[in-house]
């Protein structure tokens, strides 16, 4: 299991290390309140906890650790963005992620994960806990519904975190499990620093997701994910289960 851990990580490492150049969130001079608030719902949306999971509850004695690479496509033409970054925001953003989770009673599952944005002062983290309404079976699906929370670190001008809930219905086939889902991401964004001048910025996000869950072993699961919030995002996660 070690080995399989440290190979999810170095491609972990390579996908979301081919950033053109690094780049850093600070800011050199305050924007105006529009162009705050259109960065702050842009990467509010892109750091909000991905789902990332079916709904079906891993049980009791259930534990899954994974690596997650997510990827948007940002603005980064846009006048909010060369602000933030003194001109030098990449075409997308990739972030590599890695996850915990862990089954509980009563269809109860709580997570934890971690993100580095390679060459970049952005890091997050965050929880989630997630109940199964239906658990699922053979011939009906599992629904469930999950509340989270990230918070940015490493950020200077911003102080920036996100509350989402959402609903997830998924099913089994064979060694596939689709899932779709959807929910609202509160973002609770506050200038300090350079840009403290500023008003806060406090928002709803609806966003909607589809995914898949690919198990070709017992303990092995490969899961793709695309979700639609501010920007699309695109996610891949593998984890062992067990």
């Amino acid at each position: 299991m070690k080995k399989l851990l440290l190979v999810l990580l170095a491609l972990s490492v390579t996908i979301t290390g081919t950033e053109a150049k690094a780049w850093n969130i600070d800011y050199s001079a305050t924007p105006v309140q529009d162009d705050f608030r259109n960065l702050s719902k842009e990467l509010g949306s892109a750091l909000a906890y991905r789902n990332l999971a079916p709904a079906t509850p891993l049980g009791l004695t259930g534990f899954d650790v994974a690596l997650q690479a997510s990827f948007i496509s940002i603005k980064n033409d846009s006048g909010y963005w060369k602000q933030a970054t003194n001109n030098d925001a990449p075409d997308y953003v990739g972030f590599p992620v890695l996850r915990v989770r862990k089954g509980l009673p009563l269809g109860i599952d709580v997570g934890a994960m971690y993100s580095k944005i390679p060459d970049t002062n952005i890091q997050l983290f965050g929880v989630e806990v997630s109940k199964a309404i239906l658990e699922g079976g053979m011939a009906s699906p599992a629904f469930g519904i999950r509340g989270t929370w990230t918070k940015l670190a490493g950020v200077d001008d911003l102080n920036l975190q996100t509350f989402g809930v959402d609903a997830t219905i998924s099913k089994g086939f064979l060694m596939f499990t689709p899932y779709a889902g959807g929910g609202m991401v509160w973002i609770d964004s506050k200038p300090t620093g350079t840009i403290s001048s500023l008003k806060n910025e406090n928002m709803w996000q609806p966003r909607g997701f589809v995914g898949v869950k690919f198990s070709p072993l017992p303990l092995i699961g490969v899961t793709a994910e695309v979700e639609h919030a501010a920007r699309p995002i695109y996610s891949l996660k593998l984890g062992v289960s067990f």
